[in-house]
């Protein structure tokens, strides 16, 4: 499994962008600082998607609130299942519907 780092500074990952725009490759700057090749390679495809040069993918913002929609989402649901399940609850506490284990 992949070790895990802690992100990297944004200035940091400009920087690298910016020497990859001048020449120099992922794999030797991934030699020289600690970044993988394809992490290096991933900045420089998203910054292109960010400054529209590339159309294939979705920018910074977009994936940002892609992910705060999907996490508002995720929230609703939960919210209207414990409130369904309240809802039932309270309908057989006051007898408004039958319970499921009745025989009448």
């Amino acid at each position: 499994m992949p070790k895990s780092h802690r992100p990297y500074a944004p200035e940091f990952r400009q920087r690298i962008i910016e020497l990859v725009r001048k020449g120099r490759t992922p794999e030797e700057l991934a030699h020289q600082f600690e970044p993988s090749a394809q992490a290096i390679r991933n900045w420089v495809r998203q910054a292109a998607v960010d400054a529209g040069q590339r159309p294939d993918g979705l920018t910074t913002e977009e994936r940002d609130e892609l992910r705060r929609l999907r996490r508002e989402v995720r929230q609703l649901r939960e919210e209207r299942a414990i409130l369904s399940k309240a809802a039932a609850w309270f309908a057989r506490e006051t007898n408004s519907i039958p319970s499921k284990d009745s025989s009448s």
